[in-house]
């Protein structure tokens, strides 16, 4: 009997540094792991951090050079080195950051439901944890065609429509 291949491992860390106001418009864990599952190829180490604007502007200045909060940030580590000799593949490390007034405020602008958008910017975080980029013209069509890919089977419209 053939045997199915084995889904990819996902250690996943939660975290909400947020004022209580803030708190009440993030997902939990359990919609955050399975968008991140979706988007999965291979095994993955990786924390959610949800952020008011004060620590999503200072984390886009400082590693960006952008003084103003953004949606997500993507933080890679290790880029899918072994961590020991003997490993052939290792699985991806990283974190997410999403500014969750940032993320509000945009859902509410695109009319958006808010679980929608941050299903696409997790999606979206974890692809480019993956690798992919939007750089360029055709990278963004690959991209932007895959996140509706796996929204789609979330359940989600096109989030470029």
């Amino acid at each position: 009997m053939p045997t199915r291949p084995r889904a990819p491992r996902l250690a996943l860390s939660l975290q909400k540094a947020l004022a209580p106001a803030d708190r009440a418009l993030t997902p939990g864990r359990v919609a955050v792991r399975r968008w991140i599952r979706e988007a999965l190829r291979g095994d993955a180490e990786v924390t959610v951090r949800f952020v008011g604007e004060a620590e999503g502007r200072q984390l886009n200045r400082d590693y960006r050079g952008k003084d103003y909060p953004t949606n997500v940030l993507t933080f890679a580590y290790g880029e899918g080195e072994p961590l020991l000799p003997d490993e052939e593949d290792a699985p991806i490390s990283g974190d997410l950051v999403l500014c969750v007034p940032v993320v509000a405020r945009e859902a509410a602008e695109q009319g958006k439901p808010l679980d929608a958008h941050y299903a696409h910017l997790v999606v979206h975080g974890m692809l480019h944890l993956q690798g992919f980029d939007h750089e360029d013209a055709g990278e963004a069509a690959e991209m932007e065609a895959l996140e509706t890919q796996i929204l789609g089977k979330l359940g989600y419209a096109d989030p470029y429509a």
